[in-house]
């Protein structure tokens, strides 16, 4: 269970997760030695899984995002582990997730151009098995993209 000090620790780490152990123990009012121990705490409970990098796609040319709504044909009892296995191996697939519904999966694709996605579309997407239908929604914006929980 978290107390005050460790949801503190976590909305500063939130706020700034580059910031030095000392800044953080300014920021929060907690010793640095403590702050270490909390944290390694955290890590062992598997409430913190981690640093990671975040690269700006757009920066790096990748101007064109596509998440595609996948719907697969649910004959094969593989499937859903036949597809995911091959969707994870197109590298310009930068995320997948699994829904109960009518669509079944949901992959976001990154591109540099649109003639560069309609190659990645029609080589490696169509290409993947058991594609009963596919719906692409052209990302125009991002309006909110937040990872910080209200703690």
């Amino acid at each position: 269970m978290l107390d005050d000090s460790d949801r503190r620790l976590l909305r500063h780490l939130q706020a700034d997760p580059e910031q030095s152990m000392a800044a953080l123990s300014t920021a929060t009012g907690i010793p640095v030695a403590t702050c270490y121990k909390r944290l390694d705490r955290l890590r062992e409970q598997g409430v913190l899984r981690g640093q990671q990098m975040v690269l700006n796609w757009p920066a790096l040319g990748f101007t064109v995002e596509v998440s595609l709504r996948v719907t697969l044909d649910k004959t094969n009892p593989r499937a859903f582990d036949e597809f995911l296995a091959a969707a994870r191996d197109v590298p310009e697939v930068t995320e997948i997730q699994t829904f109960l519904g009518r669509v079944d999966v949901r992959l976001t694709v990154i591109a540099r151009t649109m003639p560069h996605y309609q190659e990645i579309y029609r080589a490696r997407i169509l290409t993947l098995p058991h594609i009963a239908d596919i719906e692409a929604l052209m990302h125009v914006a991002t309006i909110k993209d937040a990872e910080a929980l209200p703690i």
